[in-house]
């Protein structure tokens, strides 16, 4: 488990402010989702934290650890599944845990067939619908040493009714690990249905706008999504959103 601390990070480009003071707190075995508008710094914010780029001030504390530009951090999965098409699907699901010890495959093959997918172990990303491939994305998370994972809008691509199939999987794989999770999305309903809490982010230069908790207990289902109470804080958030 890990716990996640941004303290007031700002960060410019080209003399351009994209982000403003920036503070949240991820919890241990937290999900949380990151909501704003196209533009507002969210991929950013995933790349400082990654380490790919320095804040120009503030701080990232990972369990109290300073992790400013510190890269192997963090497990990140990007919004495209990024699999090394040169590698089979049991190769890739443990290049993380490859990187820095010897994996486990037992392992890997017990969170593939989890995923679905222990019949393409031997295949390779090509022969994987969309879907398919954001589930060994995912896997591959798991599978890292790192106990932190982000997640940057990897459903984005998908159509609505296979992206409601990897919301419900990866809510009954997350149950299993509570790795703690920060998930960038612009789907509202996307953010309350996987999340604990939502943190919402003000268009450029970009602040944390308001922190919401989400009321509703876990396992969650699918027929949540078209109760009265969660109807009511999706336009609630929209609203929000729309406000600038």
């Amino acid at each position: 488990m890990s716990e996640l601390v941004v303290k007031q990070v700002t960060k410019s480009f080209a003399n351009k402010k994209v982000l403003d003071d920036v503070s949240f707190t991820i919890k241990e075995g937290e999900f949380v989702s990151l909501l704003g508008p196209s533009g507002s710094g969210k991929s950013t914010l995933f790349h400082l934290i990654g380490g790919l780029y320095r804040p120009d001030t503030g701080t990232f504390y990972l369990d109290g650890e300073r992790i400013n530009g510190k890269r192997g951090a963090i497990s990140y999965t990007p919004q495209s599944p990024s699999l090394f098409p040169w590698r089979t699907i049991i190769d890739n699901v443990v290049l993380g845990a490859e990187i820095f010890a010897k994996p486990d495959v037992d392992q890997a093959r017990a969170m593939l067939k989890k995923a679905g997918l222990a019949d393409y172990e031997d295949a390779y990303p090509h022969h994987l619908s969309g879907g398919m491939r954001q589930r060994v994305a995912f896997v591959r998370s798991l599978l890292s040493p790192q106990s932190f994972i982000c997640l940057d809008e990897p459903f984005s691509a998908l159509d609505e009714f296979t992206r409601l199939e990897m919301q419900k999987w990866l809510l009954s794989i997350w149950e299993e690990n509570r790795k703690s999770v920060l998930f960038v999305t612009h789907n509202i309903e996307e953010a309350i249905y996987l999340s604990d809490r939502i943190i919402i982010l003000s268009n450029n230069p970009a602040t944390v706008k308001r922190e919401i908790q989400v009321p509703f207990e876990r396992p969650r289902q699918e027929a949540l999504l078209l109760t009265d109470e969660f109807l009511q804080w999706k336009r609630d958030i929209y609203q929000e959103l729309r406000v600038f």
